[in-house]
């Protein structure tokens, strides 16, 4: 059975966490310290006290950040709400799962792709290259869950690189990365391959990724793999914070 879509963002937070989750009111902020937006985002934990939205405008302040908050699935009041304050939308996302048995097969070819933690210095120059600079990597590295990042090697050359968490008998992929010379060669496709392969050694069931609805490589690649489009989330920043 699939995992439910509020577990998987329990996923999300304990395989690509915060510096810091602080309870504030019905809200949890979280102090991103440069790692993006998801470690950064206020989430709604109390409905019934959604219009409480200054409480956390106060708080994510405080930390010294710009007010932002992850709307997920079935909080269309507090999207509402966040409209009529002029928070506009930014990066919607997907999020997809799939048995994790199911992606594993066929087996990627010998000696294309390697778990390792902790990541090698190669790894980190790829995902500079793609924009993932050090914060980022201190969010990998923070991570307490069961982890571990993959190489990716295609043509007796580098190939990419990617970060894989567990938690709760559930994988997620994060910051895939494939260096640019190496694209449309399938390396994607078996760095999934792979990953759901170390994470059924993990005993996860489920493999599951995350990535914008902007991102058309990326949907259409986890759409040829078969994992399925189980729910999402966007954020909503303030117009003209300052």
């Amino acid at each position: 059975m699939t995992p439910d879509l509020s577990d998987l963002y329990e996923v999300i937070d304990h395989t690509w966490p915060a510096h810091k989750q602080v309870s504030c009111g019905p809200w949890t902020l979280r102090e991103g310290r440069g790692g993006g937006k998801r470690v950064s985002a206020a989430t709604l934990q109390d409905r019934t006290k959604v219009q409480e939205i200054k409480i956390a405008e106060k708080g994510m302040r405080e930390l010294g950040q710009i007010p932002l908050f992850m709307v997920r699935d079935g909080e269309e009041e507090l999207d509402h709400i966040l409209q009529a304050e002029s928070y506009k939308t930014i990066d919607a996302v997907n999020i997809y799962c799939v048995s994790s048995e199911e992606l594993s097969r066929p087996n990627p070819p010998r000696l294309s792709m390697f778990d390792i933690w902790e990541p090698l210095e190669i790894q980190k120059d790829i995902w500079a290259q793609g924009g993932i600079g050090r914060d980022r990597v201190a969010v990998m590295e923070r991570a307490k869950c069961v982890k571990t990042s993959l190489l990716m090697r295609w043509d007796n050359h580098p190939a990419g690189t990617a970060y894989i968490g567990v938690h709760n008998g559930v994988g997620m992929v994060h910051a895939l990365e494939i260096l640019p010379q190496q694209r449309r060669k399938g390396v994607g496709a078996l760095a999934m391959r792979h990953a759901s392969i170390w994470a059924l050694s993990q005993t996860a069931a489920h493999m599951s990724v995350i990535c914008t609805k902007e991102n058309k490589a990326a949907n259409a690649l986890y759409a040829s793999l078969k994992m399925r489009l189980v729910g999402g989330y966007h954020y909503r920043i303030k117009e003209n914070s300052t």
